[in-house]
Parts: C-alpha cells; structure tokens; sequence
C-alpha cells in the first residue's frame, strides 16, 4: 500500500521482505537514467538476489553511473565471479573495511556499515533492513526455509530522497579519499576536498527525515528519536527488533512507558541466528515483564526487521537494532515516518505476523531450567565484556 503525504510532496511505500523488496528495487534499477547510489551490509546472489546483481549490472551497460559499496564483514564471501562481472560493465564498487588478517577479532573491526540504502536519479530512495538475501534462503545451511524472513523497507519519493543521496555521496567520497591517499594519488585527493563532498551533511526536518548513526557526529541520534517517541507515547508502543540489548537509558524509557499505563510490545526472535546475542537479551527480559512489558518471540522464521510503531502516528523502519553494536558502533540508517496512514499499515502488518507465528514468552521463562538460566546469564557476560573492549559506555 502507499502513502500519499500531500502536504510534503511525499509518497511512501512500505515493503515487507524481499519478495516485495526486490521487485520494486529491481524496477526502479532497470529504470535509471543517469545514476544508482547502492549500500548494503550482505550481498548474497543466491535465489532471487542475483536479480539485483543483474539489475546493477545492465543499468551500468546502459551508461548509468553505478556505485555500489558492500561491507567487508557482511560480503566477505560476495562472489568473485560477480565483481568481475560489475566491473566489466562499469559498475564501480568499493569494499568497506575489508577486513584483513585477523578476520573480525579485533575491536577496531566491530564498526560496520550495516545500514541498506539506494538512490535512483535522486528521485527514489529505498531504506530498511533488508539486505540483498532471499527471503526463503539460509545462507548458513545453504537450505530453504520452511517460512520467509521477516523484514521490512520503505521507497520514497520526495525532499527526503536528496538527504539519502547526500549521505551517501559522502561515504562514497570518503572511501575514494582514502583510496586516492593510500595510492599517492594527491591530485585526484585534492579534487574530492574542492567538491565540498567529504564535510558534515546537514539533514533536514519534517514528518518523513532520515537519521543515520556513525562514529562522528550522529553517535546517538536514533536513540535519541527512539527515546523521544517513548517518551511521548500515550496509548501504545511496538517494537520489533532482530537484535535487542537495550542501554540502561531506553530500558528505563520502556519501563516508565508501562508505569504511564502505555502498552508496551517488544517483538523479538524466537528462531534466532546466533546464539549469544540472543541469549544476552534474555537477561533483561525479567525487568522489563515485571515492569508490564509484554514480549512476544517470533518462531515462523527469522525475525530480522528493525522497525518500531508508537501511537499509531510515529514509526521507524531502518536498519538499526536496539543492540550495542548497531548503537555504539555501526553506520546505520532509519527513515522516521510521523504519519498515521503509513504508522497503521505497519503495525497492521506486525500483529499479522505475530498472530501467525509469535508466542508470548512470560510462562516459559518462569520455568527455566538452572542451566538455561546460567548459559543467559554467561552470555549477557560477554557481551558486556566485548563492550567493554570497544572503550565506549553504554
């Protein structure tokens, strides 16, 4: 369904999974005219993601400016054979933070760019959670799910877009300063810093803004929009999360919430990827059931979204989770959408979900085994620990 914003000139779209994700990047891929900004954590072009690999690559063969920027980490295994191919059609792609020796071990390498976003002509942008992976594939067992990851996107249209493109020429010009000093090449360095590319993007305000997280001057910006849609929140507030290990300040913020007499829902992953993070959150799930927070684990499938609703009027759809490495130390981005209309849609479209696959969790934690209870509480341990190491407080 889309969302026409009379008022601001804005349309927007909310897309649920790759299955409609994909059709509508694809289209609008196959559509460019003039240039194609593309960032995403994993590209897998598995199943349908070779569609998107494809799209890229004809759109470059047509003569439209095509950059592409992947993360070292999430697509450290992207197939050879497919850059090969990007770059035969003039596609120009750069790795973010390869990671090198040593693989992912080292603190320094824990700050990803693992926010999805794409700007076609300036006219289009896209912004979500959803990487370039099928819905129905496991990149881990190399199987079929028996159920699609649950994710979501936004496309849109309007003065937004040009702060989505804006950022990411900035990253893109970044990564090409760093290429241009490594090989010498001052001349070309020198160039970049007359553009006026590398500063600070100033992003604007209204009921559709983008808010990003980085290492500079956007440290806690998506918190601080979660805390104030909390804060402001009279009747009712869900949250769904991939990964969820919540600061001390948003916990608080949840808790008050359910004092006010505000529902609080926190849709999290019952059928999880990785253990330890999942195990983790369930050390603060005691505080926040007590508190009257209601928690409901999502076992159909993968639960991979980043997406909250508050009132019915304030929704979030990005790529950033409430977790540390998404707050302290990822590049991330969010689309904040003060609008009932698009507000409504998602939520409908999360209880939908939870009804068809979400359990709440408050019985089985109560009977826990010692055991269950121990490997949470060992795993809550290490991530405070790998936290620690990244000297940042949280």
């Amino acid at each position: 369904m889309s969302t026409e914003m009379a008022a601001t000139a804005t349309t927007l779209k909310l897309l649920q999974g790759s299955t409609e994700f994909f059709p509508a990047l694809e289209q609008a891929l196959l559509e460019a005219r003039i240039d194609i900004h593309f960032e995403t954590y994993l590209f897998n072009v598995a199943a349908q993601g070779e569609r998107i690999a494809c799209a890229l690559e004809q759109a470059a063969l047509r003569g439209v400016r095509v950059m592409v920027v992947v993360d070292g980490a999430g697509s450290r295994d992207l197939a050879p054979a497919w850059l090969a191919r990007w770059s035969v059609a003039g596609v120009q792609w750069r790795v973010f933070e390869p990671l090198g020796t040593g693989g992912i071990w080292f603190p320094s390498r824990w700050r990803r760019l693992h926010r999805k976003l794409c700007v076609v002509d300036a006219e289009w942008a896209f912004c979500g959670g959803i990487n370039v992976l099928d819905d129905w594939y496991d990149p881990h067992t190399q199987a079929t799910l028996a159920h699609p990851r649950l994710d979501y996107a936004v496309q849109i249209a309007g003065p937004v877009v040009a702060d989505v493109k804006a950022t990411m020429v900035q990253l893109w010009s970044r990564l090409e300063m760093s290429s241009n000093l490594r090989a010498r090449r001052l001349g070309a360095a020198l160039d970049l810093l007359r553009d006026g590319e590398l500063g600070r993007v100033r992003l604007g305000t209204g009921p559709v803004r983008l808010v990003l997280r980085d290492n500079l001057s956007h440290r806690r910006a998506i918190q601080r929009r979660y805390l104030r849609a909390i804060a402001a929140a009279h009747t009712d507030i869900l949250i769904a999360n991939a990964f969820f290990l919540p600061t001390s300040a948003l916990r608080r913020a949840l808790q008050n919430a359910a004092a006010r007499g505000v529902r609080v829902r926190l849709v999290l992953p019952g059928y999880y990827e990785y253990a330890v993070p999942y195990r983790a959150s369930r050390v603060v799930y005691r505080q926040l059931l007590q508190a009257g927070v209601e928690i409901l684990e999502y076992h159909a499938s993968y639960l991979h979204a980043k997406v909250a609703v508050v009132d019915d009027r304030w929704a979030t759809v990005g790529s950033s989770n409430l977790d540390p490495l998404s707050l302290l130390l990822a590049r991330e981005a969010n689309v904040v959408i003060e609008d009932s209309e698009f507000a409504h849609d998602l939520k409908r479209r999360l209880e939908a979900a939870c009804a068809r696959g979400a359990h709440a969790v408050t019985a089985r934690l109560s009977r826990q085994p010692w055991w269950d209870r121990w490997l949470d509480r060992l795993s809550y341990v290490l991530m405070r620990t790998l936290i620690f190491l990244t000297a940042r407080r949280y």
